[in-house]
């Protein structure tokens, strides 16, 4: 063999094993799983729960060819990923593509950009990310390297809900009843709801440890509609990143993580190796409603040399925070910063600010299940978004179809009164129904403030943005005064962090800020299901600038079709 063919041949094999790395199949089909003594089918991809990770290096584009052979639509959602200047693989369903009907195929482009670390995916239609959804490992392009020390072991953990009913039904029938959600049965690390459920003692998370080790945890809380408390008993984690980003090393022995949010953390394997830890999850919960208050557990034991075996209930519990214990949650939140410091845009092209509200919609002879015989509902500026069932809003805003959506989002709350006083006017908890979004030149520098309200019930949540992220520049509690003058002085512009998802207090409120410099079409929800459910959305179009590069990229030809 000459020596030119010899490197013409490895170059082929290397050109041909980074195709296959970089091209993924996922087959979407309903499969049986037994949990909490019942077996329900559930929506998978690839026949797992949770679903396969995918792994990539920073600035990776990926190819996922998404196979339908389940009964219902579905779209994929690459959560965390920018996806520069192209929307037609976001994945919300009617907002940057219709769906995928069963037995159709879309093959999805993931461009990988500024991520540097865990981001994940799920499902994107109506409640089908409940059990479709798995973590991304993004990895630094060699050369670079990891700014904090490497670990000698990398651990998915994933944090989810499970109902014994189908969660069809239960999306359906609260839809119906305009009532709220029944709440989960039960919580799971890793699909495993823990021995404290019932008949689930061999239905439990098991860490294996070696002493003297360090294990990097990649998280996710993918839960439909709870933020979490997360510990593990006589170990301290040591977060180095939130949402894809780096952050400033932050010791913790607990956790808040928020629905759509994903952590990095270092545990070091420091305890007696004859002991057995558990490691739990349990809601952190606000205002006055139903939610699931059982607790997860998972064990942590250590590989010893003697292959010591313990009892599953005989270990150490971990010291969660109360449920409703908004200082500890919003404690860990803010201590959050950037690893990086002087990034934030200082000047700013516009503020925009929003309320988030709870609201209520009358129903004839009071027949529906919310609060006195109405239906509930949940809104941004007092619009309760109504997603198009026909045409997604991409499509419309490129091919200039007319009638799909408007343009007057409002820039500020419509009308203006104490947000979060303890009694409110009941005339101010009917929404009006759109499907508005906000137009923004590109380039602009956007500074969005996001003001919690007490209307109906005040509540905590979390806020995720499509294609940007974003920096974190101030939260509060109370009202944002806009009439104090220029907020900078009491904002973070040094090293806030930058995020995709931000949980806005309850009565309270965040600022954020982000430069629209990503053509497309961009969801903003709040990643509490039932809200987004119930119109707790917006959309943002970011238009197209003067250069070839700054523009949306062409469609895909396999573009799922919409019908009229």
């Amino acid at each position: 063999m000459s020596h030119s063919f010899f490197h013409f041949f490895l170059i082929s094999l290397f050109l041909y094993k980074n195709c296959i790395a970089h091209r993924y199949t996922f087959t979407v089909r309903d499969v049986p799983y037994t949990k909490l003594c019942s077996t329900k089918a559930i929506l998978t991809v690839n026949s797992q729960f949770p679903g396969p990770v995918i792994k990539v290096h920073k600035g990776d584009t990926i190819y996922v060819n998404v196979r339908n052979r389940a009964s219902e639509n579905i779209t994929m959602h690459w959560h965390g990923v920018e996806q520069p200047r192209n929307p037609w693989s976001d994945g919300p369903e009617y907002i940057t593509q219709c769906p995928i009907r069963p037995g159709s195929n879309f093959m999805y482009k993931v461009i990988f950009s500024i991520e540097d670390t865990t981001v994940w995916w799920h499902a994107h239609s109506l409640w089908t990310r409940a059990t479709v959804h798995g973590l991304i490992f993004v990895y630094p392009r060699p050369p670079e390297s990891l700014p904090f020390p490497k670990a000698d072991h990398e651990v998915p953990l994933v944090l989810g809900e499970w109902w014994k009913r189908d969660v069809r039904e239960v999306l359906e029938e609260f839809i119906r009843t305009g009532g709220a959600p029944n709440v989960s049965d039960a919580l799971t690390i890793n699909g495993h709801p823990g021995f404290l459920y019932p008949c689930s003692k061999s239905d439990t998370f098991h860490l294996k440890v070696e002493k003297g080790k360090t294990y990097r945890i990649r998280m996710v809380n993918a839960a439909m509609n709870l933020i979490l408390f997360f510990a593990i008993a006589n170990h301290s984690l040591t977060v180095v990143a939130a949402d894809g980003h780096y952050i400033k090393p932050l010791k913790a022995t607990y956790i808040t993580i928020s629905p759509g949010e994903t952590l990095d953390m270092l545990l070091q394997a420091d305890q007696n190796p004859k002991r057995t830890y558990y490691m739990a999850a349990r809601a952190y919960q606000t205002g006055n409603i139903d939610f699931d208050n059982t607790t997860t557990i998972g064990i942590l034991s250590y590989i010893s040399s003697c292959n010591a075996t313990t009892s599953s209930f005989s270990g150490y519990y971990p010291t969660l925070p109360f449920y409703n214990d908004t200082s500890a949650a919003f404690g860990f939140f803010t201590k959050i910063k950037s690893l990086y410091s002087g990034q934030v845009p200082v000047q700013i092209s516009r503020r925009i600010l929003t309320t988030i509200s709870i609201n209520l919609r009358m129903c004839p002879q009071n027949s529906c299940e919310g609060p006195n015989g109405s239906r509930l509902a949940a809104s941004m500026n007092n619009i309760s978004f109504v997603t198009p069932s026909h045409v997604d809003i991409l499509k419309a805003y490129y091919y200039h179809i007319k009638g799909v959506y408007g343009t007057r989002f409002p820039e500020f709350p419509p009308l203006f009164f104490n947000f979060t006083a303890e009694n409110q006017p009941l005339f101010l908890e009917t929404p009006r129904l759109a499907t508005e979004v906000k137009v923004i030149e590109f380039g602009q520098v956007v500074e969005l403030v996001i003001q919690g309200t007490s209307l109906v019930n005040a509540l905590d949540h979390p806020m995720h943005l499509h294609g940007f992220s974003f920096f974190v520049v101030g939260v509060g509690f109370g009202n944002f005064n806009i009439s104090e003058g220029e907020p900078s002085s009491w904002y973070n512009l040094e090293d806030p962090p930058y995020k995709n998802t931000m949980t806005v207090p309850i009565n309270g409120w965040i600022a954020i800020r982000f430069q629209a410099n990503n053509p497309g079409v961009w969801f903003m929800h709040c990643h509490l299901d039932r809200h987004q459910t119930w119109g707790m959305n917006v959309v943002f179009i970011v238009k197209n600038g003067r250069e070839p590069n700054q523009q949306i990229l062409p469609p895909p030809h396999d573009l799922p079709p919409c019908y009229e």
